[in-house]
């Protein structure tokens, strides 16, 4: 079945991930939704498709399930993500393989085959999903981790908007602060609130908004948009 236009959607389940799916799908794209465990849909316009995106061989699988079903993939949005806030020293092996075999080696099997299908038709836009936490580094919430894979997403997402600029490839990121999810205990919303200049935590809504404007922004590429209360301004 060919369609207009198909969105990928990794860490679709719930929160930002989930609110990507409706954006798209009200923008009329058909949408590849995928996480660990995703129940299937019942909009005929929206093909889930379960894994770990981590696991090797999923983010090839996404693809080429998107292909098989729509005949083409327009954007992806790497959103799923991994953050664990921990002191330095007390990272371990376990922890750097759970934190980067997400954020960087899922995205890049991904990735890699999107952009291969993008090419192919034409072009497509890729949109990663980051961290202020990477431009604003916060006492209050230790996270090398994180910001040792998004500011890589950072890097590359200007890496690859300028290898493909010419070919019809856009690459953006949003950088979110803080966001409502269910990621976040209500108790640590205080706490949380706290960390943005403008006293208050994101909502997925505002993440999802941001996405959507570099969708249809068809002049900016290479742009790290930062959607995080003031975060990444100061405090």
């Amino acid at each position: 079945m060919n369609t207009s236009k198909v969105a990928v959607v990794t860490g679709a389940s719930q929160g930002i991930g989930a609110a990507l799916v409706a954006a798209y799908r009200k923008l009329g794209y058909a949408v590849v939704a995928n996480s660990r465990t995703i129940a299937p849909s019942d909009d005929p316009m929206v093909l889930t498709v379960a894994g770990d995106i981590a696991a090797p061989g999923v983010g090839a699988r996404v693809i080429e399930q998107a292909l098989a079903t729509y005949g083409r993939v327009d954007t992806l949005v790497n959103n799923a993500g991994i953050f664990l806030a921990k002191p330095f020293t007390e990272y371990t092996d376990a922890d750097y393989d759970l934190v980067t075999g997400v954020n960087l080696r899922g995205f890049l099997e991904i990735t890699q085959r999107a952009a291969a299908a993008m090419l192919e038709q034409g072009g497509g836009h890729i949109v990663n999903i980051t961290t202020s936490l990477t431009d604003h580094a916060n006492s209050s919430v230790p996270s090398a981790l994180a910001s040792l894979t998004k500011g890589g997403l950072n890097a590359v997402t200007k890496s690859l908007a300028i290898e493909y600029a010419t070919r019809g490839i856009r690459v953006n990121a949003v950088s979110p602060g803080v966001i409502r999810t269910p990621m976040h205990p209500d108790e640590t919303h205080g706490f949380l609130a706290a960390l943005h200049p403008v006293g208050r935590l994101g909502e997925v809504a505002d993440i999802a908004d941001a996405v959507i404007y570099l969708e249809q922004a068809g002049f900016v590429t290479g742009e790290i948009l930062h959607v995080d209360g003031g975060q990444s301004a100061g405090h």
